[in-house]
């Protein structure tokens, strides 16, 4: 049997994942604050036939610390809205899949429902979504409507810890729930636009969605009729139980942090156990593992490259995901490595943008498609079509025929 190919996706963030990439990056330092930067990304990515691309965000600035600014002046600070950025280059671009991160702790999710079905628009059937819990005071203080506890990270396992990433998770999850049924509230057909008669809409095949919970109340329907997906992708970055549990209901991908291939085994056992103990039914979900890459022609190279960042920055580089520095072709052996462990895919967050982006779809896809492992080019279609997701039912529609 021939092996499955796998999904592959960028994490794009700034000038990179590396806190000193703005030292060492091809790019102007001020370059992640103008258009033309996002969309010859973009374009990179799409020549590369990647599958999608993520953009970060925060609502809060850059910060080595988990909560608040740091102080210091020496890293890159500032950013462009996520949402906004996937909207400019849409039009740009005519395949790969754009899913930009957004809050949903202080953020609406009817703005976000019509935000992200906007672009699904605009993208022609592209867009995704990746909603982010904020659960740093810094970030509430810019909204004056709660007042979060310090959350420690090195102290979550406490049970005040544990009640307020559950309640965190919980809101995420009633506002991905929302969301989900504002994309549902027009139906596929609502839409006449019959000049003879008049009718422009079918007033029947709007839907109140009538959401109360905790933390909103929402009455719909939307402003934006039904996305051209039906439900644009959902994606989570999740770490631990919670966010699996978070991912198994309301999410369409996932993204993991192993450390090793033995480590992705566990992982995407403990994702499968989370999605039955929640009653997911089909599909399943597509999981990617994160890794930060550090790319070069030789090892060496790719460790002194490292080496250089790490003293610029005055700290050795640590991150949530795996670090890999090395050549294209050691990466690729990895990837297929880890993907025998079960993974679907991988979310590659380039140390140094553009510079590891283009080894990224110069070097390494052309190492992957060598295995059998990566498509040579797009079969067409929408995001769901190239994570291989069903159009998922109306479930207004469906509810009025049961």
């Amino acid at each position: 049997m021939p092996q499955k190919t796998l999904h592959l996706a960028v994490a794009l963030d700034g000038l990179g994942w590396h806190p000193a990439a703005w030292r060492l990056s091809h790019a102007d330092p001020a370059a992640p604050l103008t258009a033309d930067y996002w969309a010859a990304l973009a374009a990179e990515a799409e020549n590369g036939t990647l599958d999608l691309l993520t953009i970060e965000d925060s609502l809060g600035l850059q910060s080595s610390r988990f909560d608040g600014p740091d102080g210091r002046t020496d890293q890159l600070r500032g950013r462009l809205d996520a949402v906004q950025i996937a909207a400019r280059v849409a039009p740009l671009t005519r395949h790969v899949g754009l899913v930009p991160t957004t809050s949903v702790t202080h953020t609406e999710p009817f703005h976000l429902s019509t935000a992200v079905a906007s672009l699904d628009y605009v993208s022609g059937g592209r867009a995704g979504w990746r909603p982010r819990v904020s659960a740093q005071r810094a970030e509430a203080g810019h909204f004056g409507r709660r007042d979060l506890p310090p959350l420690d990270p090195t102290r979550l396992g406490e049970p005040a810890a544990v009640r307020l990433v559950g309640d965190l998770f919980t809101e995420a999850g009633d506002a991905v729930e929302v969301v989900r049924r504002l994309w549902d509230s027009w139906q596929d057909d609502a839409e006449i636009r019959d000049v003879a008669t008049g009718r422009f809409v079918d007033r029947d095949r709007l839907h109140y969605v009538d959401f109360v919970g905790r933390w909103f109340s929402v009455k719909g329907p939307s402003i934006v009729p039904r996305p051209p997906q039906g439900q644009p992708v959902v994606a989570a970055l999740a770490h631990s139980s919670v966010p699996y549990a978070f991912a198994a209901r309301h999410a369409d991908v996932v993204f993991v942090t192993p450390t090793d291939a033995e480590h992705a085994a566990t992982i995407v056992a403990e994702v499968r156990a989370a999605e039955e103990t929640v009653g997911r039914g089909e599909p399943p979900l597509r999981v990617l593992a994160d890794l930060v890459v550090l790319l070069d022609a030789t090892p060496t190279l790719a460790r002194q490259r490292r080496a250089r960042l790490d003293q610029l920055d005055g700290a050795e580089f640590s991150s949530d995901a795996a670090i890999f520095t090395g050549t294209a072709a050691q990466l690729a052996d990895l990837l297929a490595e880890w993907q025998r462990a079960g993974v679907d895919g991988f979310r590659l967050r380039p140390a140094v943008l553009p510079d590891d982006l283009t080894a990224i779809t110069r070097a390494l896809v052309p190492a992957l498609r060598d295995r059998g492992l990566f498509r040579a080019d797009y079969p067409g279609g929408t995001l769901r079509d190239l994570l291989g997701l069903p159009r998922p039912a109306n479930r207004y529609a469906a509810a009025a025929t049961a």
